[in-house]
């Protein structure tokens, strides 16, 4: 019968669950949206109607009901003016769902925005907010139609408040309203900071698997503690308001009540202590928190063991209680204030205390009524408001107190002309501090400070007294007052807040930094509070731009806007984003300052090297750092930072010994990167004896492999998960045939397998497991290789559009607060949409409007913004170009290619949120008009990338993908390679080039040997020039040049040398020769009945070991030389303009017999030692082609080695050439002749190096190859300690 009892138990469990749930819904949104909707104002008396004023007794209040035409058809005040109010008094709290709105009856008299304030008791007042904005409601466009406003969320009051802030222009402010909503039921408590409510859970109910706590708060003081809960093992949770913020603790069992020792907490929410109900759900599930205050949701995890926190003891409301019902003696306040509806788990906890039931204790002075406050705050709206108050003390004495709050950090709070024409007196912010100046003729201003931080939005006290000569300043209490000395003080007429009148006169009233804005409360002058009811009925001083009897001072970074951990500031006016440190720029910090991918990387030149990349762009992944290999296909390498090699001895049977390996770079970071590449690998290193990966027997796997997402993977080899093979099982070379892998051979002597896991999805490997066979002497060592990933599929992914009607649609583009679209676009026709997405009122568009121009256009409610670069030249020229645009909280950018970017700011408390709902459309529009005619690549929104190409293949009149790629990027292909193109990007022909790799950019270089030569003959149909001469003799096919180019670059400390030397069948000649002194020579000799001409260009020693560039350039009879990209000088030749039947180029020592002047004779003798790289004549490379096997038209004598590059500092050859008729290999590894660009992380040259030996060693793995490389480079060694001996490089 257990099972029986089970699963009565888990049905019981779920009922009570669904109990709690229902029991709780109705917390989460009070009320029946379905049927809360009843109007509330028609059926009212008139005396719960008020106003402002009135312009007639026909026009009072009592007549503003919706469509009805009594009196004169509605409210009309007396002056029309931004200080006009309209007020409805429900009789009770009640729950508002929607306002309507019309003119008044048969009238010119309409009200076209408005706002809408709500309070509890008539004073104290708040504006209701729509989504972020604290714009007014538009009104009405007549007299007579209703404008009706459903409010989301709903809200719940007594009093309400329409204040017009905008009319008919052609007549006077005219209303009549309708309320909508329903009936609110509550249970309130109210603790006056002394007091505290207990409740004793029952003992022997059962223990829901979830907790959720429900209530609303009013706070009447900025903190105080709300709740402490506590299990019967020591779990807590405290809920505590702390300077107008709520702190939220857990702690799972130590039994410390010193909650900042917490196991979790967290601070949500700001300005909670402004006398209005805030509402809170907390919802404890497992592990997962999720925290409501008002709107705004906070979601967090516990650790694991703070999962079960047992929280069915006791909790306290107002304060902490110790078993017993005893107050604990606390560092921080008690609650004051007002709690209502609190529920746990269903339970209605204030309902049991008014019942003295006897799980509840009251203790101290607890009530079940709200206190209405009796403060009238007054805001100042602006820099220009201000408040004049009239003074009636003694002339010889001054007592002024108020508190203020304010996000500013300078203004001009106070100011007031002393009496007698003696002085005047300023109290200002600046920098945050209180700054009291007293200046008086004739004497030096003296100024006093106090206070620090006073523009963090919390309420200040303000104390400002004088009596005689002494004048004293006092901010929040602080004991130690500030005190002025001076001669006698005589107090002024006016206190001037804020401001000053337009029309005043007063020196020295008008700040610099402009007046207060912010909120004041509890101003006395004297012994005698002033009244700011009195100054709004026009009893009491003046005023002007105030908001009285409301505090509006909003918190702009709650939430924060600030996306990628930038920190926010603010203003009364508006916020700003820190993104210092952040990876991201911008005006929220969205966009990110790193390319998304090594392919990125590699199309804006960078070399190979170690970079940030931000793989989603503007999305919520974070930069992160890896090193890419610039090959033909960018390599993305990820180290991990696991051991570098994992030794397994023989140990137990069935004992399991595992390896962890973690990444530089998150699972979300990695499957990023994965996903967008178009191959990734990653490699294993297995050197064994006797053991295996399977076990002989029964073949069952001994060894295995975990992925990022904790999934075992038990093959090893191949990009099918079900080869379970080694590469050498894969490659069919295994050293025993009958296995799949090395190591299963079971050798006795030491073997290894090399292992390529290539199936992407499942990489990278975060753990290999290896079981032990009980075997004593089996051995093993494995190592893991970095994940490597090739190419950027995203970066390529791109659709021609060939008709315009033709276009491409995705799912809702969602950009509510933050839209950002990047991408590229190339096009012959003038004009087309490139995107188009839709809401009911609002849309966001970009398109090439004109050839000249694209245009970014969007309306989030505040009316359409449109922002237009215009180009000096087409767009529409066929080539790429790069748009990127943005539309904030904070404004707009559109930036296409480099030209100058157009902003756009958005409008001061507008609407914010872009609300779409229809298809994206990409290539057109949905009217299927103003479609694009090109190709549309790399489209990403908001960082994500929508696949162009997979959508295309399914779509009409698009094709995937787009040719012409190197009119854009063909100037990344350097000296001299051409660009060729693939489906998706290009590569570098390097054929003609001197210099080789992915962007024919790294040297091809050599090192001569004292006495090595290298001649290179030119074939009979030598590429030498596009402009040989028609004049070829066919005896010996010859080659005929009018001109020539000739490049190469050096590094030598010998002299004299000979750097190059062209010869012909016609005993003509060039040669390029350094003489004793190391200045260079130019001889050309075209004639060969004349002596040659000899050029001598007095430049500084070239044999100084350092590296020299060299170009000459012939053009018939005018030869320029240019050394080192700088110095250039041009001669005139007079032996001729033709070079015939040129025969060979020889680099190094010339062994023949030469027919050449005496110092060309001699260079020749000596030839060169040293290094030469990049050489070419024509189109010829010689030195490369010396360097590659295969060519038959290379001859070498002595010792040439092939090296690192010449402009690198001297090394020694990694690879020598030997002598015959045909030579060549490749050149060694593969480093670009351009550093990182600045964002790469230099300090990481250890992780590079680790790169390097895991490269080298994969490649070395194997035993018998490690040898005899060994043996090659320790010949290579011993051959370079010789050249060493002998030459400089």
């Amino acid at each position: 019968m257990a099972w029986v009892a089970g699963v009565f138990l888990d049905v019981w469990l779920l009922l009570l669950l669904l109990l709690l749930s229902a029991q709780t819904q109705p917390l989460v949104a009070a009320g029946d949206p379905h049927n809360c909707a009843a109007p509330l104002a028609s059926s009212l008396p008139q005396l719960s109607f008020s106003s402002s004023s009135q312009l007639s007794n026909s026009h009072g209040p009592g007549f503003a009901r919706l469509n009805r035409r009594d009196g004169a058809g509605g409210w009309t005040p007396l002056v029309s003016n931004t200080y006009q109010w309209l007020q409805i008094d429900l009789g009770e709290r009640m729950e508002i769902t929607a306002v309507a709105t019309q003119g008044g009856y048969g009238s010119s008299d309409w009200v076209t925005s408005y706002l809408l304030m709500f309070s509890d008791g008539g004073r104290n007042w708040k504006q209701y907010q729509q989504e972020e904005s604290i714009w007014g409601f538009p009104g009405n466009t007549n007299a007579d139609s209703v404008v009706q406003y459903r409010l989301q969320p709903p809200f719940h009051t007594r009093f309400l408040r329409f204040l017009p802030l905008a009319w008919n222009p052609k007549g006077r402010i005219g209303m009549r309203i309708e309320i909508y909503g329903c009936s609110y039921k509550s249970e309130v408590v109210y603790f006056d900071g002394q007091s505290s409510l207990l409740y004793k859970f029952d003992k022997g109910a059962i223990r829901p698997i979830r907790d959720v706590i429900s209530f609303k708060f009013k706070a009447m003081q900025s903190s105080g503690i709300i709740f402490h809960g506590e299990g019967q093992h020591g779990s807590q949770m405290i809920l505590e308001l702390v300077n107008g913020k709520l702190v939220f603790y857990l702690s799972s069992g130590d039994g410390n009540l010193l909650h900042v020792n917490a196991k979790m907490n967290f601070t949500i929410g700001s300005l909670l202590d402004d006398w209005h109900w805030h509402s809170v759900l907390i919802d404890l599930f497992n592990v997962h928190v999720n925290f409501t205050l008002d709107k705004h949701i906070h979601h967090v995890l516990m650790h694991k063991e703070s999962s079960y926190l047992d929280l069915n003891f006791e909790i306290s409301f107002g304060a902490i209680l110790i078993p017993g019902g005893h107050s604990l003696t606390f560092p921080h306040k008690n609650f004051h204030g007002c709690l209502e509806n609190i529920y746990y788990n269903g339970v209605n906890i204030i309902k049991l205390a008014k019942k003295h039931e006897p799980q509840t204790l009251i203790k101290g002075n607890v009530s079940f009524m709200c206190p209405q406050p009796q403060t009238v705050p007054v805001t100042f709206l602006s820099s220009k408001s201000y408040l004049a108050l009239p003074v009636s003390l003694k002339e010889d004495k001054m007592s002024l107190a108020f508190q203020f709050r304010t996000w500013n950090k300078a203004g001009c709070v106070l100011f007031s002309e002393l009496g007698h024409g003696s002085g005047s007196l300023i109290l200002f912010l600046k920098d945050g501090k209180l700054v009291l100046s007293l200046s008086k003729p004739g004497q030096p201003l003296q100024t006093i400070t106090a206070g620090a931080v006073l523009n963090d939005g919390l309420w200040h006290s303000v104390f400002l007294s004088a009596k005689g000569s002494h004048l004293s300043l006092v901010v929040d209490d602080n004991s130690s007052a500030q005190t002025l000395v001076s001669v006698w003080i005589h107090s002024g007429d006016t206190y001037y807040f804020g401001g000053c009148p337009n029309n005043s006169s007063s020196f020295g009233c008008e700040s610099s930094s402009g007046g207060f804005q912010g909120c004041l409360e509890l101003i006395s002058i004297g012994d005698k509070v002033v009244d700011p009811i009195a100054v709004q009925q026009g009893v009491l001083g003046a005023f002007s731009d105030l908001q009285i009897d409301s505090c509006s001072i909003i918190d702009r970074c709650l939430p924060s806007y600030c996306e990628h951990g930038g920190g926010c500031t603010q203003s009364w006016d508006t916020f700003s984003c820190d993104c210092e440190g952040t990876g991201y720029i911008g005006a929220t910090c969205h966009s990110s300052i790193y390319e998304q991918s090594c392919e990125a990387h590699r199309h804006r030149g960078s070399p190979s090297g170690i970079y940030y990349i931000d793989a989603d762009g503007s999305g919520p992944l974070a930069p992160f750092h890896v090193y890419c290999n610039m090959t033909d296909t960018a390599l993305t390498v990820v180290q991990h930072r696991g051991p570098d090699a994992v030794t397994v001895k023989g140990g137990p049977e069935g004992h399991m010994r595992s390896a962890t390996f973690s990444y530089a770079a998150s699972a979300a970071q990695l499957q990023t990167v994965v996903d967008v590449a178009e191959h990734c690998e990653q490699q294993v290193v297995l050197q064994c004896r006797t053991s295996g990966f399977s076990d002989i027997a029964d073949g069952t796997s001994l060894s295995w492999w975990v992925r990022r997402t904790n999934e075992t993977y038990t093959y090893w080899g191949g990009s099918l998960p079900d080869a379970q093979k080694c590469t050498c099982g894969l490659d069919g070379n295994c050293i025993d045939s009958q296995y799949r892998c090395n190591c299963d051979a079971d050798q006795n002597e030491w073997t290894s397998d090399t292992i390529v896991l290539s199936h992407k999805e499942h990489l990278p490997v975060t753990k290999m497991v290896v079981t032990d066979t009980g075997r004593l002497h089996s051995e093993a060592v494995y190592t893991l290789g970095p994940l490597i990933c090739q190419g950027d599929k995203s970066f390529w992914n791109s659709a021609s559009f060939n008709t315009e009607a033709s276009y491409l649609h995705f799912p809702t583009f969602h950009g509510e607060l933050t839209a950002d679209v990047r991408f590229l676009f190339k096009t012959t026709v003038s004009s087309g949409v490139f995107m188009e997405n839709l809401g009911i009122t609002d849309f966001i568009r970009l398109e090439l409007s004109a050839p000249t121009e694209v245009t970014f256009s969007f309306d989030v409610g505040n009316g359409p913004c449109e922002l237009t670069v215009q180009s000096p030249t087409p767009f529409n020229d066929n080539r790429w170009h790069h748009v990127r645009a943005e539309r904030n909280i904070k404004g707009a950018y559109l930036q296409v290619d480099q030209l100058p970017q157009k902003t756009q700011p958005t409008p001061t408390d507008g609407h914010v949120r872009l609300q779409l709902n229809s298809q994206l459309f990409i290539g057109g529009t949905a009217s299927r008009q103003r479609g694009f005619l090109g190709c549309i690549r790399s489209l990403q929104l908001n960082g994500m990338v929508l696949d162009l190409e997979g959508r295309a293949t399914m779509t009409p009149g698009v094709e995937p993908g787009c040719l012409g790629h190197c009119s854009s990027y063909g100037h990344l292909c350097r000296n001299g390679g051409k660009c060729q193109e693939k489906h998706n990007g290009i590569t570098c022909d390097c054929a003609f080039s001197a210099y080789d790799g992915p962007l024919c950019s790294r040297e091809i270089s050599a090192y001569f040997e004292t006495g090595s030569s290298l001649t290179y003959n030119f074939q009979e149909h030598s590429t030498l020039s596009e402009n040989t001469s028609s004049l070829a003799s066919s005896l010996h096919g010859d080659v005929i040049l009018s001109r020539e180019t000739i490049t190469l670059s050096f590094r030598t400390t010998r002299t004299p040398c000979l750097l190059l030397y062209v010869s012909s069948f016609s005993e003509e000649y060039l040669s390029v020769i350094l003489a004793n002194n190391g200045s260079l020579q130019v001889r050309y000799k075209l004639d060969r009945h004349q002596n040659a001409d000899v050029f001598y260009f007095d430049l500084r020693n070239l044999a100084d070991g350092h590296f020299h560039q060299l170009a000459i350039h012939r053009e018939e009879a005018v030869v320029s030389v240019e050394v080192n990209q700088s110095a250039k000088r041009q001669v005139i030749l007079s032996s001729g303009t033709e070079f015939n039947a040129v025969k060979s180029l020889i680099l190094g020592k010339i062994l023949e017999p030469l027919d050449a002047d005496p110092d060309t004779r001699q260079a020749a003798a000596q030839g060169f030692t040293g290094c030469l790289s990049s050489v070419r004549f024509g189109h010829e490379v010689p030195l490369k082609a010396a360097l590659h096997q295969g060519q038959a038209s290379v001859t070498i004598h002595g010792r040439v080695a092939a090296g690192a590059q010449c402009a690198e500092s001297p090394g020694s050859a990694v690879q020598e050439q030997t002598p015959g008729p045909s030579v060549g290999a490749g050149p060694s590894g593969s480093i670009e002749d351009r550093q990182p660009l600045p964002n790469t992380d230099r300090s990481d040259a250890g992780v590079i190096g680790g790169i390097t030996a895991v490269v080298i060693f994969i490649l070395l793995c194997v035993s018998a190859i490690t040898i005899r490389v060994h043996r090659q480079r320790k010949l290579q060694q011993k051959n370079e300690s010789s050249v060493s001996k002998t030459e400089e490089c």
